[in-house]
């Protein structure tokens, strides 16, 4: 008997390890801000009609694809607090703060910049926009449409056919290439290839259009690349819709190029909380 129950034990151990371990591998960045209450996919899609939704990414990657019914206001918006107060006022439901998820901390972020500013009872769907939209297309927005047309989805292997390596990424630059950050103000540490790229993030519309468009018009490969090779997925968007087909994104964006080029001996620039 007493076999028996230590077998039961030990096989309920690697299930129990092997759960948390796959957690940990879908949602990396929880360890580092276990102060952040977060909220499951499914338990969001129940509570939906319950609470207030707040899409804390960039216009843009808004306007491509967000949760129906949800608000728009940047983590980079000085007045953040402020918005998220006005938005729940007169009302005491609970402010639910999403980005792309994943690797994207942006969420974790904003619920540590909400409480700073003295909002209280928000937490964090760390799952994401493109789990929601994959599993709940009938409650995601894309392109301005709901249900989600699936013709105008662009699917894993249209993106990931896509992704250069960084060895690879570097290898292509030269005199008809043309290279593109669109990395957020704040996740820019430094320039990844001085001289020799140019600068817009996903909300500058106007100057990633002219940039885009020079691109195109020179007959030249655009070269794109975020922080972690998350945000490109939703410009690629934009490029199909512009007409763009001579293009490639980085694997990993600029952490992945770190990694790659410099490892461990990379000196990190700490992040603001």
């Amino acid at each position: 008997m007493k076999k028996t129950l230590s077998l039961v034990s030990l096989l309920a151990a690697v299930v129990f390890a092997t759960s948390a371990s796959a957690a940990n591998s879908d949602f990396p960045h929880r360890t580092r801000f276990n102060d952040v209450r977060v909220i499951e996919i499914n338990d969001l899609h129940r509570k939906l009609e319950d609470v207030i939704v707040v899409d804390v990414r960039s216009r843009y990657e808004f306007d491509t694809l967000h949760i129906k019914g949800a608000t728009n206001i940047s983590l980079s918006n000085k007045n953040f607090a402020a918005k998220l107060q006005e938005l729940r006022r007169g009302q005491n439901k609970t402010l639910v703060l999403y980005c792309n998820g994943g690797t994207c901390k942006k969420s974790y972020k904003a619920v540590r910049k909400a409480r700073k500013g003295g909002v209280s009872n928000v937490v964090a769907f760390d799952g994401g926009i493109y789990n929601w939209a994959s599993t709940y297309p009938a409650r995601s927005v894309l392109l301005g449409h709901n249900p989600m047309r699936a013709d105008a989805f662009i699917n894993n292997k249209a993106f990931k056919g896509r992704m250069l390596t960084a060895i690879d990424f570097e290898t292509r630059m030269g005199p008809r290439a043309q290279v593109l950050d669109i990395r957020d103000r704040a996740q820019r540490d430094t320039q990844l290839f001085p001289f020799k790229e140019k600068r817009a993030q996903l909300d500058e519309i106007d100057r990633l259009k002219t940039l885009v468009m020079q691109a195109r018009h020179s007959g030249k490969t655009l070269l794109v690349y975020d922080k972690v090779g998350k945000q490109v997925r939703w410009f690629q968007y934009f490029l199909e819709r512009q007409g763009v087909r001579n293009y490639y994104f980085m694997k990993g964006g600029s952490e992945g190029y770190y990694e790659a080029k410099l490892g461990k001996f990379r000196i990190k620039i700490p992040e603001k909380s």
